[in-house]
């Protein structure tokens, strides 16, 4: 098969941005008295969006919708100041993306994080990669797994979904793949298990960035 676009997730792909979340989002908790998790709790809960990360975050008896949206409000407020305090690219991502923009590969980022802070990590982050299509959650396009903003990058690359290689790091990821219609690599350096790559349909997993290169 000849791959014409990497459609890239970001937080556990990309970018290693877990502890920022944890961050801001114990600092919330820890405001109102809430019970806070450690990090490799957060790799569990991060993936379907904001909103249910501050769902799963939130004791059960805590989740009414006033709160909810009071924590949201204010978890988002906390991140914007903290997003670049320790995220960082990880290991090898950035000679992975400058090695596909070399062989006229087309570059996207699908991700459930708001949409501004897509484009903001991005461009911080990443700054010396040119990124065709940057699409991250908003109201107008169902979060993954529905295939709805892969197949909307798709098109607005102007590909057919099976030319296109969907890399993420977890389950949600390789559903969005599979539902899309594209080639599933997960990647193991993320915030979940090569198991639940697998489990989910991954066609393929990588455990060092410049072993996608291998399907181009």
């Amino acid at each position: 098969m000849s791959y014409q676009a990497v459609i890239f997730d970001l937080d556990g792909t990309l970018l290693d941005t877990i502890e920022d979340i944890a961050d801001a989002v114990n600092q919330v908790l820890s405001k109102y008295d809430y019970p806070t998790h450690d990090t490799e709790s957060y790799k569990m809960m991060v993936g379907l969006g904001i909103d249910r990360l501050i769902q799963d975050a939130l004791p059960k008896e805590a989740r009414d919708k006033v709160t909810l949206e009071r924590m949201l409000k204010e978890t988002g407020d906390v991140y914007a100041d903290l997003w670049k305090n320790k995220s960082k690219p990880y290991p090898g991502v950035v000679a992975l993306l400058k090695a596909l923009r070399k062989g006229n590969m087309a570059i996207a980022i699908l991700s459930n994080k708001p949409h501004q802070f897509v484009q903001v990590c991005v461009e911080a982050l990443l700054p010396s990669v040119k990124i065709d299509v940057i699409l991250g959650a908003q109201d107008s396009i169902p979060k993954k797994p529905a295939p709805d903003g892969a197949l909307k990058i798709a098109e607005k690359l102007g590909m057919l979904p099976e030319n296109i290689l969907y890399v993420g790091d977890s389950g949600t990821d390789m559903r969005t793949a599979k539902a899309a219609g594209m080639f599933a690599v997960g990647v193991s350096w993320g915030f979940r298990s090569t198991i639940e790559l697998e489990e989910n349909g991954a066609d393929a997993v990588i455990h060092d960035p410049k072993a996608l290169l291998a399907f181009i």
